[in-house]
């Protein structure tokens, strides 16, 4: 892994999240949206905290790091440069 996409996996680990180090798609690494603490929610439908499901912790996050998630399937997103 890069500095930046290090920097940005062990922060969002920080935060809660749990990553994998799984490439899949051109990812750099994978968020789950069925472990962790609720940063992730698929379904989520309500304005707010969430930005497409995923938290404005972990949007903000990637953000600093130049990197941005998106969903893969309900399960996990998939985080990439932006």
């Amino acid at each position: 892994m890069s500095d930046n996409v290090l920097l940005a996996f062990n922060e969002l680990v920080e935060l809660g999240c749990t990553c994998y180090d799984r490439q899949d798609d051109g990812g750099h690494f994978v968020i789950s949206g069925e472990e962790g603490d609720g940063l992730l929610d698929y379904y989520e439908e309500y304005p707010g905290d969430f930005v497409f499901g995923i938290h404005r912790s972990i949007v903000d996050a990637l953000a600093k790091h130049g990197l941005y998630a998106e969903w893969y399937n309900p399960g996990f997103a998939l985080v990439y440069d932006i």
